[in-house]
């Protein structure tokens, strides 16, 4: 039986050189949803930004909304302060 894997589509709406696209992501931290905000490396630099989660998925690898071999991984959830 394979593993699930949880995949996200995030949104870097702060960086207007990417902003109204989605990118797709490995995600370690399986209680995300969608909404909340993390810290994703980004481009060929892969420099770690901000972004939001649009989309979460729980797929097989050969299931990956974007080939698995390329994939990059979420690093961080940003906490964010409750009032």
């Amino acid at each position: 039986m394979s593993r699930l894997i949880c995949f996200t589509a995030i949104e870097f709406a702060e960086d207007p050189n990417v902003a109204g696209n989605k990118y797709w992501y490995a995600c370690p931290f399986e209680d995300i949803k969608e909404g909340a905000e993390v810290m994703a490396p980004l481009g060929r630099h892969n420099r770690l930004q901000k972004g939001v989660v649009r989309e979460v998925r729980f797929e097989e690898a050969h299931n990956a909304p974007y080939p698995i071999y390329l994939i990059k991984y979420v690093k961080e959830v940003v906490k964010t302060k409750e009032l």
